[in-house]
């Protein structure tokens, strides 16, 4: 299930991603950022919600790893053995022509040294969630728990070219660990749509995420790949509340739960 959308020409945007806690509770700050990106359409955005400075140093870390972490493991396997952090963040700055990652590979490598950094890399078997936590930057919580209590999507029936929101709550009574949101998409013509927010650890309470999922066309290059047409049908829609990454076999990691939905575009 690590299913990365691939060749659509989405335009999912979680405007509303709050994990909002309800009956007055604190309403968590948003930032920007998704684990789940399309290959040919870079409008697919998701957004991690955030509370704490403590998370904004989980939130380096997991963003760190999507640029980084291949790149890391592909100097490893090439070079063989590093002698220090220093050797290789710069080595890793100079493959992806970033300064940042190679600062935050610095800061990362620094805490554990580089022993544990290079075996970590190799353990978290591209992870992000468990490498953050093997790196001590993500809060570990294996305590938790999730109940979906609602998925919708508004509108039910619609035109290509609509937005459709797509809605899910979910309660927790012992709270959750930093984890993951996941909707997936299942299209007519079988093109993989899906988008995964990162969210930190979630007092019990009750939450709501929304996605708006844009059926327009653009923002698809078929010189890349097929785009995804919106053609006239149902289409099903699951949503995932995860601890660690959804569908990891690492430790830290399971689905709380899980929901189906669908909504049809029908014809113009």
């Amino acid at each position: 299930m690590k299913a990365l959308a691939i060749g659509v020409v989405l335009f999912l945007v979680v405007i509303a991603a709050e994990a909002v806690r309800v009956h007055g509770r604190p309403r968590l700050q948003l930032r920007q950022k998704s684990m789940h990106r399309s290959h040919n359409s870079p409008a697919l955005t998701g957004y991690t919600a955030t509370r704490s400075s403590k998370f904004d140093f989980c939130n380096m870390c997991i963003q760190f790893t999507e640029e980084g972490l291949d790149a890391l493991l592909q100097i490893i396997l090439n070079t063989g053995v590093v002698g220090t952090c220093g050797a290789l963040c710069t080595a890793l700055e100079n493959k992806t022509h970033s300064e940042p990652i190679g600062v935050a590979c610095n800061i990362l490598c620094d805490v554990v040294g580089i022993k544990e950094f290079i075996s970590i890399i190799d353990k978290a078997d591209l992870d992000p969630i468990y490498f953050c936590e093997l790196t001590k930057s993500c809060k570990v919580f294996d305590n938790g728990d999730a109940e979906i209590t609602s998925l919708t999507v508004t509108p039910a029936k619609g035109h290509k070219g609509e937005t459709f929101a797509i809605n899910m709550d979910y309660t927790s009574k012992n709270g959750t660990g930093t984890g993951m949101r996941l909707v997936e998409i299942m299209t007519i013509d079988g093109l993989p749509i899906s988008n995964a927010q990162v969210v930190e650890p979630q007092q019990p309470g009750e939450y709501r995420i929304t996605w708006n999922l844009s059926t327009k066309n653009g923002g698809c290059d078929p010189s890349q790949g097929p785009c995804e047409q919106w053609l006239p049908g149902d289409y099903g829609v699951k949503t995932f509340v995860c601890n660690g990454e959804c569908g990891s076999k690492h430790p830290h990691s399971k689905i709380y739960d899980s929901a189906v939905g669908n909504f049809t575009i029908v014809e113009q």
